[in-house]
């Protein structure tokens, strides 16, 4: 799988939505998509904490099962989340 455009939220500071299990309400630091910081799909990440704890929080909490994840950090903690996880400024 290719990289993709730097997303929007990259190098930004977003907050998570307050209804996300564990994560909601927290700052969220943005580096890019998963995808261009590891090179290729987070379900291709094996062995990866970041990206095991995301598989796990995406099928309990029902997240689509696609690409549209963001690597970041909350405080030190790498952490990916979805997009459709993150409040969108209006």
């Amino acid at each position: 799988m290719s990289a993709r455009e730097p997303s929007a939220y990259a190098g930004k500071t977003v907050k998570i939505r307050a209804d996300v299990a564990r994560l909601g309400g927290q700052e969220y630091r943005v580096e890019d998509w998963w995808i261009n910081v590891f090179g290729a799909s987070w379900m291709h990440a094996d062995g990866n904490p970041a990206a095991m704890q995301y598989g796990i929080r995406s099928a309990l909490g029902g997240l689509p099962l696609d690409n549209e994840v963001l690597y970041g950090k909350v405080g030190g903690l790498g952490v990916l989340v979805h997009i459709s996880e993150i409040e969108v400024p209006q």
